[in-house]
């Protein structure tokens, strides 16, 4: 029989993960029932857990904190895999605060917007796969982002409610991680229709508990009360992680699986292996049989390959005739740089990137108490966030737009008016 591992790591009290992480776990069977499960517990007692019970089969699905993961979408139009891949680092360049080349891109579904696409800071991704790989009686299958992981159903949005934070997602695919006290500010966002939507009702599901809807009951009134928004509350038996496990091993969400190319988990000699080693040996044998044939086969297209690489330089030199420094080596560096000479304009990190870059430097800024959000407004053509923001002092604006600046994007503060009680300005957010 086989099982699943559910893993969610506990934040601390400030909203960061431990080096070593303490986690809430959760083990479904076959069936998908509940076998056992654990609140606040290091990675060696649910090791031992595993073993009193002698199990074997158990695949391991490792969730890390929503925000360290980015949502993007790529605009591609090639259906070979190879050159979607080759394609990938351009086509959600503009779209990231950071260099593309420091940065793990999974490649998601497709749907009319283009590939969902996953993208992770290659640091934070290496020490998320060395935390949950090598567990001993589980074998490591995937690692999403928690809130990736969050159900829909029927709704254009699902919140799930914590203790202080809330988890975010959109049928279009977007996640996010907010703090709860935030989600006043974005019902008004979800509230306002963008230039080239028509305006309609915003079904909204939130999932909690009773202790969790108690706690944000004045955010929870924001959200009913705010025109445009149809929401319905989900009262959950469980904790968040059975809400998360349940809605993956169910396929009620379609979740980026951030283990892919070289951070593709490398299974050893035992566990989901070993069932398949039958099924290995007789392919053994059929590839042997096929591999004169396919020798020539690969002779074939092998040319073919040495034939596309060639027009892929005669339309490059075409289109610029001027530079004779590209060559198959490094043509890929050679389009990049054209594309940054040419990108006079801009690119468009999107709205939920915008708001959560703006949140994290926000969150970052001492005593942000006195710093107070009035609204959020974002115009789609333009690829701007701007926010009506009131602080006691210019210099924490000052501060703010920095922090944002520093991030990658650009930030201006304009409109600035001094008051008694303090000073109120607009801060304009782009893609950079």
């Amino acid at each position: 029989m086989s099982y699943h591992l559910y893993a969610r790591p506990v934040s601390t009290a400030a909203g960061t993960p431990r080096e070593v992480p303490l986690f809430d776990w959760l083990l479904l069977d076959a069936s998908g029932e509940q076998q056992a499960r654990g609140d606040s517990e290091s990675r060696e007692s649910i090791e031992d857990a595993l073993n009193r019970n002698s199990l074997e089969g158990v695949r391991l699905i490792g969730l890390i904190p929503g925000d360290e993961a980015m949502f993007c979408f790529a605009d591609i139009p090639a259906r070979q895999a190879r050159f979607i891949r080759q394609a990938l680092p351009f086509a959600v360049e503009e779209q990231l605060a950071q260099d593309v080349d420091s940065v793990h891109l999974a490649l998601g579904d497709k749907d009319e917007d283009g590939y969902r696409v996953a993208a992770i800071d290659q640091q934070r991704m290496g020490y998320w796969l060395e935390v949950y790989s090598d567990w001993e009686g589980a074998e490591l299958e995937a690692i999403f982002p928690d809130a990736a992981l969050v159900p829909l159903r029927d709704h254009d949005w699902a919140i799930c409610l914590g203790d202080d934070l809330a988890l975010v997602a959109s049928r279009r695919g977007e996640w996010m991680t907010m703090r709860s006290e935030n989600l006043t500010v974005f019902a008004q966002t979800l509230a306002m229709p963008s230039e080239d939507e028509v305006a309609a009702e915003v079904q909204i599901v939130v999932y909690g508990n009773e202790e969790a809807f108690g706690k944000n009951e004045s955010s929870m009134s924001e959200l009913v009360g705010t025109s445009r928004l149809s929401v319905h509350r989900e009262l959950m038996t469980g904790g968040t992680l059975e809400l998360l496990a349940n809605a993956h091993y169910h396929h009620a969400v379609q979740a980026i699986n951030l283990c892919q190319g070289s951070y593709a988990p490398s299974h050893g000699e035992g566990g989901a292996l070993r069932e398949w080693r039958p099924a290995v040996a007789i392919a053994a044998v059929w590839f042997l049989l096929l591999v004169g044939s396919q020798a020539g086969m690969g002779y074939y297209y092998q040319q073919e390959a040495d034939a596309l690489e060639a027009q892929a330089m005669a339309i490059y030199r075409e289109a610029f005739p001027e530079d004779r420094r590209a060559t198959p080596q490094n043509v890929r560096r050679m389009v990049e740089a054209q594309f940054r000479v040419a990108g006079e304009q801009g690119g468009d990190a999107g709205f939920l990137p915008l708001m959560k870059y703006t949140g994290q430097q926000y969150s970052r800024l001492p005593n942000n108490q006195s710093v107070v959000f009035n609204s959020v407004n974002y115009t789609a053509s333009r690829g701007e966030l701007v926010v009506d923001v009131r602080a006691d002092s210019y210099e924490k604006l000052n501060t703010l737009r920095s922090g944002i600046a520093e991030q990658g994007l650009e930030a201006s503060i304009g409109s600035v008016v001094n008051e008694p009680e303090g000073t109120r300005a607009r801060l304009t957010v782009s893609g950079g």
